[in-house]
């Protein structure tokens, strides 16, 4: 596979010449089905629209194609970081304060390879998160292998989408069972969808 640095130091000038902080770089998947995975976000929103996604693909894919830095074939995936978003920049981990987020370890602390709480504060490089059912712990940011804030409604509120269009529809359509009782069922007009 190929180097996720190298490959970072190509596609972000390309997010900046946008106007867009890049968030994650991640291969992904195994021989013939891998995922190029490209998250990235406006500064001022934390949110990408459709279009912005399609204007960084298209970017992305033509620096790609020429600089061919994967030698076997990929998909190309760019998204913004959604809701409950991976922690990867220091940051992040300040801009979250007070939202609940799971961080696993590279070596375990005090017995614990995996921490969920509140994010409590950045220190320098050191982090502090209010582990559940224990104390605040802290932690150098080096130590952090990988982090995502957790779905609550705290998170929802925070992070409203700046327009619903796009957004995925529901139906509703009425019918009878067999006791002749009126039940609704949603259907999803998504594509693909179970």
């Amino acid at each position: 596979m190929a180097d996720i640095a190298k490959l970072t130091a190509l596609i972000e000038p390309e997010a900046q010449a946008l106007g867009f902080d890049l968030v994650r770089v991640k291969l992904f998947g195994g021989a013939g089905d891998i995922t190029l995975q490209v998250m990235a976000e406006r500064p001022d929103t934390r949110q990408l629209t459709i279009d912005d996604c399609a204007d960084l693909s298209r970017r992305i894919s033509d620096l790609l194609d020429e600089a061919d830095p994967i030698e076997s074939e990929y998909r190309l995936e760019v998204s913004s970081p959604g809701i409950d978003r991976p922690l990867t920049r220091l940051a992040d981990f300040a801009d979250w304060t007070g939202h609940e987020a799971r961080i696993v370890l590279t070596a375990p602390v005090e017995g614990r390879k995996q921490l969920t709480g509140n994010l409590a504060g950045v220190e320098g490089d050191r982090i502090t998160i209010d582990v559940n059912k224990h104390a605040p712990m802290t932690i150098g940011f080096d130590q952090v292998a990988d982090a995502k804030l957790l779905f609550t409604d705290r998170l929802l509120a925070a992070t409203r989408p700046l327009s619903a269009e796009g957004a995925e529809e529901e139906e509703f359509e009425d019918f009878t069972d067999n006791d002749g009782a009126l039940e609704a069922a949603d259907t999803n007009t998504s594509e693909g969808q179970d």
